[in-house]
């Protein structure tokens, strides 16, 4: 009993949850940077987008492995521009932020950005070709449709919700009125 409630055995016991507590800190933060854990949260991610794209279009295994493929490579192709791209908008944004940015070095950073984009843009066009010889005509229907959906949901989809949003009278904003003007 005198053993338990002695300064060294509460000072020993305390370091070592202490360590322990760290070490499992650290295996945490090892396994959510480099383990297999996150690499299962992509491929699981990967997998879903994949299965929701073969049920839309209705593909055989055999197409939609060759789907899988095809995405793959063209993710490939595509990943040196899209670096290329991050890099060109960081160098962008620092000359923006400048105390004098030189609108000449803005200019060809930007054109720069735009000559990388045409070329992923030129990539999947032909990513989208290939897809289509991978599908059936009515596949080919569908698939047009999905692609549609997909190519103008970054460009359109937050205009549509706040229009409907306008519609349902949710999130509008009411100007004030002007001086004079009755409430």
């Amino acid at each position: 009993m005198d053993f338990l409630t002695s300064k060294r055995f509460i000072t020993t016991a305390l370091v070592f949850l202490v360590v322990l507590n760290a070490g499992l800190l650290g295996v945490l933060w090892w396994q959510n940077t480099h383990g297999p854990f996150r690499d299962s949260l992509i491929s699981s991610h990967e997998l879903n987008r994949h299965l929701s794209f073969t049920a839309q279009l209705g593909l055989t295994e055999a197409q939609a492995l060759s789907f899988r493929n095809l995405r793959q490579e063209h993710f490939r192709k595509v990943a040196p521009e899209m670096q290329a791209i991050a890099k060109l908008k960081t160098q962008l944004i620092n000359e923006s932020l400048n105390t004098k940015p030189d609108s000449k070095k803005i200019a060809i950073l930007a054109d720069s950005i735009g000559t990388n984009q045409a070329a992923i843009e030129r990539e999947l066009a032909l990513h989208f070709k290939a897809l289509a010889q991978a599908c059936t005509p009515e596949q080919r229907n569908s698939l047009k449709k999905v692609l549609e959906r997909f190519a103008t949901r970054r460009f359109f989809g937050r205009d549509e919700h706040w229009e409907k949003n306008q519609r349902h009278g949710r999130g509008e904003y009411i100007t004030p009125p002007a001086v004079g003007e009755p409430r």
